[in-house]
């Protein structure tokens, strides 16, 4: 990526706005997928997380004046909106620019990242194709966060195992079942898990697995941190003895005969009562939303004790504030 040495920091840890005894971070340039994360960033992150949530109101002058670029169609209540509360607690002024807006042929993708780079600290980008997502960070002067792409998830992958660890502690050895098809934020947390040193395992239909060199990437991530990554059929053998079950909504094809085969596909992977009953007595149900009742997951399930959904949705801001401001040079002395 160009500029991606003079972007790319040793920082330090963080305690409030002050620094705390050093330890060197090496905070990636860009945050496009799970595994630009080492696992002591990782650490890092999700501590300062912690912090950022338990002090709401003690961050505002952390990058004060400074603006936050966000690159969407509309804000929803899941990316959209949260990054510009993350802003806000940050002190920072979030302004949003449509992919539509984007004229190609007029202006080059990367002349976009360049004059975004010229007034914003960090550009937030979601639903970009992969492909242009790497193109806008190779330009950019300024961190490039992914909050969500056709083919990645890390920012609702950080969430879910940030919720994890702010419900268990700790994450090493935790086991987390993910049970539907592939997709974006499944690819994240495959890797995310295994980084964190978890097993993850994931039950879905031959028909919709996670690609093999994704497999691979988080497989090599549990091997340096003692995670584990599992691919199986069966949902009862992902979820048994599991900590945290985490599902998302199922695709909705436009053809309505094309939604049904994929549906009855996916039928034995919905989320039941029975299904959690196999789980760890004190496991937790986590949802990538937008939630559809009786589809992917029963109304039971979610309106149960065990489930943390809402919390999980809250935790966007405090992981988004903290990614953007690691990334921006908050973390430096």
């Amino acid at each position: 990526m160009a500029d991606a040495a003079g972007r790319q920091r040793a920082g330090t840890g963080v305690v409030g706005h002050r620094m705390s005894a050093p330890v060197m971070i090496d905070w990636p340039s860009d945050l496009l997928r799970a595994t630009d994360l080492t696992r002591v960033a990782l650490d890092e992150l999700l501590g300062l997380a912690g912090r950022m949530k338990a002090e709401p109101a003690g961050w505002t002058g952390a990058l004060a004046g400074a603006a936050l670029a966000c690159l969407y169609e509309v804000p929803t209540t899941r990316a959209g909106l949260s990054a510009q509360v993350a802003a806000h607690r940050l002190g920072m002024e979030p302004v949003t620019t449509r992919p539509q807006d984007l004229d190609p042929e007029e202006e080059p993708l990367e002349d976009v990242a360049r004059i975004l780079s010229g007034w914003s600290a960090a550009i937030l980008v979601r639903d970009l194709p992969d492909r242009d997502l790497a193109r806008l960070a190779g330009a950019a002067t300024v961190p490039v966060v992914n909050a969500r792409s056709p083919e990645h998830h890390p920012c609702q992958a950080l969430t879910d195992v940030f919720t994890m660890r702010e419900h268990f502690g700790e994450l090493d050895g935790r086991v987390l079942a993910y049970v539907g098809p592939a997709s974006n934020a499944a690819r994240s947390l495959m890797a995310i898990g295994a980084l964190a040193g978890m097993t993850v395992r994931v039950a879905a239909p031959s028909e919709s697995r996670p690609a093999p060199e994704d497999v691979t990437a988080a497989a090599l991530m549990g091997e340096l941190h003692g995670g584990q990554v599992e691919l199986v059929d069966d949902p009862q053998q992902a979820v048994t003895g599991a900590d945290a079950i985490v599902t998302g909504p199922w695709p909705r094809p436009a053809d309505p005969a094309q939604r049904r085969r994929l549906h009855d596909l996916l039928v034995p992977y919905r989320v039941t009562p029975p299904l959690v009953k196999r789980a760890s007595a004190q496991a937790i149900v986590l949802h990538h939303l937008p939630v559809h009742r009786g589809e992917e997951i029963r109304a039971a399930v979610i309106d149960d004790r065990q489930t943390v959904v809402w919390r999980q949705a809250a935790n966007r801001v405090p992981v988004e504030q903290a990614i953007v401001y690691a990334l921006s040079g908050g973390g430096e002395g």
